[in-house]
Formats: structure tokens, C-alpha cells, sequence
């Protein structure tokens, strides 16, 4: 625990070393109420609060918001990830290939899909799903689902998801942060965003 609260501390630092060197500049700010396009694809939403889109997108298909910082709150949008593509950015497709959406792929395996990218991507050997469940995105039949984890510096992470397939293309939010403080202190914005996100 005391571990734990430690290495929150620390990223809570950095975090406020980069917005005061000016480092959040370098981001798009994304204004309350205002509507944005995800990932040039048909999702769009409309943020209830501010937000920051980090500079850097993980893939093709996705991209980062965050409010404090990504160690701190992270949210990704994959915005109609295609069939055959992975959900983020290969480093090597030949020596580290990651796991693939396809036509064939259920709601109900998107979890697992996201594991596997998770233990993959990012070197992560401990993740649970915790839950799953039937549920709307984007106006369409979707799931909802849950899921923790230890990150590379042994940090307990939760996070929250929702995912949809329409026209062969996979729609998700996920929303990762430490366990301890951050996860449930911003929880309902995460939830906020995504009952804000729509397709077009």
C-alpha cells in the first residue's frame, strides 16, 4: 500500500512538471461542449467537462484523452478499428505481432481482445476481467466490461470499457487509472464522455 501511494505521488509530480514546463500545450485541449471527431473516423463526441487529447496516438485508430495526465487518467478511443488490424501501433509486426480484429470477432471476445492487446503491447503479465456485461454504445447494441491489472512498475490499475461493432468495424473507450484515488475520482467523467460519444 505504502508502495502504492508512493508511486502515485510520483506521477503526480511528473505530472505537474509537465504542465508547468508547458508540455500540456503540446496536446489539443478539448473544450467542454464542443464536438470532436475521433481518430478521422465516424465517432464524434461532445466532452461534458474539458479534456486534453494527447499528442502522441497509440495506433491508426486511436487516440488519448486524459485530465491529469496519461499515468494518471487515461481514456482511448478506437475509432473503427478495421478487420485484420490490431488496436494499437505494432512495434514489430514480424518479431512482436499483436492480436487482430476480424470479421469474425463476437462482442462478447472484445474483452479478451483487449487483454491479450494489453499483455501484448504493453508487457503486462497480470490482468483480470472482472466483468462483462450486455450494453448500449453509441446508440447501439454494445458490451460493457471491467478489468484490472498490475502495470510495468507493479501499479494497481482498474479500468472501465465499452465497445460496439458496426459495419465490421470495432467502436471502443477504455478508461485505465491507479486503483488507489485516481480510478474512482474520475470515474464519472470517464462515464460522462462515453454516454457523450456518438456515430455519425
Amino acid at each position: 500500500m505504502i508502495k502504492s501511494v508512493l508511486r502515485i505521488a510520483a506521477l503526480c509530480i511528473a505530472a505537474s512538471a509537465v504542465i508547468a514546463s508547458g508540455g500540456v500545450s503540446a496536446n489539443d485541449y478539448r473544450e467542454m461542449g464542443k464536438s470532436f471527431e475521433i481518430a478521422d473516423s465516424r465517432m464524434f463526441v461532445t466532452p461534458p467537462r474539458d479534456w486534453n487529447q494527447l499528442s502522441i496516438k497509440p495506433g491508426k485508430f486511436a487516440e488519448t484523452w486524459t485530465l491529469d495526465g496519461e499515468h494518471l487518467n487515461d481514456v482511448t478511443f478506437f475509432g473503427g478499428v478495421e478487420p485484420g488490424k490490431p488496436l494499437v501501433r505494432e512495434l514489430s509486426k514480424k518479431h512482436e505481432p499483436l492480436p487482430k480484429f476480424s470479421e469474425a470477432t463476437l462482442l462478447i471476445e472484445v474483452p479478451e481482445l483487449l487483454q491479450l492487446t494489453y499483455q501484448a503491447y504493453k508487457k503486462i503479465s497480470e490482468f483480470k476481467v472482472t466483468t462483462v456485461n450486455p450494453g448500449n454504445f453509441l446508440g447501439r447494441e454494445g458490451v460493457h466490461f471491467s478489468y484490472e491489472y498490475l502495470d510495468y512498475d507493479n501499479l494497481p490499475r482498474k479500468g472501465e470499457a465499452r465497445a460496439s461493432i458496426v459495419d465490421n468495424r470495432l467502436y471502443m473507450i477504455t478508461f485505465d487509472a491507479p486503483r488507489l484515488h485516481y480510478f474512482e475520482r474520475t470515474l464519472s467523467d470517464f462515464r460522462a464522455l462515453a454516454d457523450a460519444t456518438t456515430l455519425r
